[in-house]
């Protein structure tokens, strides 16, 4: 029994160590609605909502940036496209209107979430298909492009709200229970961010994490060896669209609202940014990235109407004396690398 107690010691604790920086982030950010309760300032959970769902289309982003070297303008759009599905399904269970003729619509979001995933992974492939046969400055600008196509064709969709967006006027359920309740579905909102980390994590070891960081390393190679360098960009961009679409979804729910504002290309910078602030070699990077950015957005604009001044500043900082970024920084001061990985 000591044998068999030791063996399994010794498989669980690698495992720990290896996720202790994911679980470490969970738990303190789990602990939020309790500071909130003692302050008694809800606006609290209403800030840290907001940061775990743009964390979690970071930790997405990252996915392309991260291991395949791609920069993608077009996740801002991905992310609206979730938030409409979600918002769009809401208005037509309210009007009792099929959508396209034959689909009902639905305020509960078992369904509506995973609807989100689903249309944006579809329009991600569409996309991606084209995109994927450039590379460099070319990638960039034409998913900058897809991403202005899609905003301004939400724009001009005046049967959902056009640029005054659209609210949603019905109840959101998960499992019939009324997710509009603050502190139940920021748990759910810290749960998906949570399952996104574990899923990047895996993905990062896993041979085709190794494909795409040799494919941003030197594409050509790859290719040699026989490998469809294409499929496998592809891939990662569907996979990450549809993470990025699924935090559009809770998005969507969290403000009761959607608005083209959110699918703007400086959205996408804006993720591009928590990214680079946190660090692309690590899982968890951008979630440190999308804390930080967010929380000196929030300070700051409390202060001076010129608060991006001192926030490009600090962003200038990072990117000129830390090469690894926020998350390379607080490394330095763990007595341990091991939480590196």
């Amino acid at each position: 029994m000591a044998d068999l107690a030791i063996s399994q010691n010794d498989l669980v604790a690698p495992a720990v160590r290896r996720f202790s920086p994911i679980i470490t982030i969970v738990v303190l950010l789990a602990l939020v609605p309790l500071i909130s309760k003692a302050t008694g300032d809800i606006f609290i959970i209403r800030a840290f909502t907001r940061v775990i769902i743009f964390a979690m289309v970071a930790v997405a982003l990252n996915i392309i940036l991260g291991l395949g070297g791609l920069i993608s303008m077009m996740h801002a759009g991905l992310f609206g496209i979730g938030a409409y599905t979600v918002a769009i399904l809401a208005y037509h269970d309210v009007s009792q209107e099929s959508f396209l003729g034959f689909l009902p619509g639905t305020s509960e979001l078992l369904i509506s979430l995973p609807c989100a995933a689903l249309a944006t992974a579809s329009f991600a492939a569409l996309f991606g298909s084209v995109a994927v046969r450039t590379s460099g400055t070319y990638f960039i600008m034409i998913t900058l492009a897809f991403n202005q196509m899609l905003y301004y064709f939400f724009v001009s969709f005046q049967h959902y709200g056009g640029d005054d967006g659209l609210q949603i006027l019905s109840t959101t359920t998960i499992a019939g229970f009324s997710s509009t309740d603050r502190i139940p579905f920021y748990y759910i909102s810290l749960g998906a961010l949570a399952a996104c980390l574990i899923f990047t994590a895996k993905l990062r070891e896993s041979k085709f994490g190794l494909v795409l960081r040799a494919m941003a390393q030197n594409e050509r190679r790859v290719v040699a060896l026989g490998l469809a360098s294409n499929r496998y960009k592809l891939a990662a961009f569907v996979i990450s669209s549809a993470l990025a679409g699924l935090a559009g979804g809770l998005w969507a729910n969290s403000q009761q609202f959607v608005s083209p504002a959110d699918m703007s290309w400086i959205r996408s910078g804006d993720f591009i940014v928590m990214i680079v602030l946190g660090g692309t070699r690590h899982t968890w990077g951008p979630v440190v990235g999308a804390i930080a950015y967010l929380m000196l957005e929030l300070v700051l604009s409390s202060w001076t109407t010129y608060w991006q001044i001192p926030l490009g500043l600090f962003i200038v900082g990072v990117v000129v004396f830390l090469h690894d970024g926020l998350v390379g920084a607080i490394l330095n001061f763990l007595p341990s690398r091991q939480a590196k990985s």
